[in-house]
């Protein structure tokens, strides 16, 4: 099946994953404008009022660069709608996506129908986090044109499995759009991911060391000084398993290494009830793909680096060939 037309065609086949409290307009319109999809999450817009200025922000600021610059448009720009019973502002977040026709959004934790309606009303795609072959089928059978296979060593709410392992399975019967979360830091793995099947690499915590993103300056520096084995999976912080700098767990006073299990049950974004610090004010979700993260950097020097690694992995592979 070929890619919806929004997604065709992107100078760098790479999704930047939309980071809670991080993404920002600047961040999402500088990931655009440096040819890869930029995202954000709605709920980081405070308050809700603030999210129809931040679009307005993002929509002008993407008209203006392709003005000047059409030999060299912008990436189109995804927002994420967090679906869960838990979220109140859904309705009017989608109200709001509708009036400046948002060209994908990226939907997590659930997957529903009337969502993906509104969406495709505007004419826009919906992409949908799954971490299972089985929530894959779900998300499919309930409308989403595409998925994001959040597998293992994923920043923030990770899955389990093997990239590997979900790609494949995924791959077996769904011919339509294919992200892969998941260690993604290097052009060359975003080049791996698409030998494995997928369409696109998604890196997020490679934007969290840049100078647009959102995050406190010794957040950045962790991930900078961070490697795979830094990263701490728990459930304690929302109610879901996600992953975190360890670093930031033991600043919190807690013990990485012997976190209680939190109740899924009550799921939260503002901390688990158990939590002596605020997720992700100050437990920092982070991904086991940090250590190719060497500096801080602008984002559009971060991709510059990832298209230069994508171009000599290709270039590997053809000379081996």
């Amino acid at each position: 099946m070929p890619l919806p037309p929004v997604l065709a065609n992107l100078p760098l086949p790479i999704i930047g994953s939309p980071l809670f409290i991080i993404s920002n307009p600047r961040l999402v319109i500088e990931q655009c404008k440096a040819g890869v999809v930029g995202s954000m999450p709605s709920l980081n817009a405070r308050p809700a009022s603030q999210l129809d200025e931040w679009l307005a922000e993002i929509t002008e600021g993407l008209a203006a660069w392709n003005r000047d610059h059409p030999e060299q448009p912008a990436a189109p720009y995804a927002i994420n709608q967090i679906v869960h019973k838990s979220n109140d502002r859904l309705d009017h977040d989608m109200q709001v996506c509708a009036k400046y026709k948002v060209p994908i959004v990226i939907t997590s934790l659930g997957a529903r129908q009337d969502v993906n309606e509104a969406v495709h009303a505007w004419g826009g795609v919906v992409l949908h986090d799954i971490i299972n072959n089985a929530f894959a089928h779900k998300a499919i059978e309930k409308g989403a044109d595409g998925l994001i296979a959040v597998a293992a060593g994923a920043g923030g709410h990770a899955g389990t499995l093997s990239p590997f392992a979900l790609v494949q399975e995924i791959r077996q019967w769904f011919d339509g759009p294919v992200a892969l979360s998941g260690s993604i830091a290097t052009g060359a793995a975003v080049l791996a991911a698409q030998a494995m099947g997928a369409d696109f690499g998604y890196i997020g915590s490679a934007f969290i060391a840049t100078e647009e993103a959102r995050a406190m300056e010794g957040y950045k520096q962790m991930i900078v000084d961070s490697g795979a084995s830094d990263i701490v999976y728990s459930n304690l912080f929302t109610g879901v398993h996600g992953n975190y700098l360890r670093g930031s767990i033991v600043n919190a006073g807690l013990d990485p290494d012997h976190l209680p299990v939190s109740d899924a049950s009550k799921m939260s974004f503002g901390g688990g009830e158990n939590a002596a610090k605020k997720a992700w004010k100050d437990i920092w979700g982070c991904g086991q793909g940090i250590g190719a993260v060497k500096a801080v950097v602008p984002t559009r020097e971060l991709v510059a680096r990832l298209k230069r690694e994508y171009d000599e992995a290709r270039r590997r592979l053809c000379a081996d060939a």
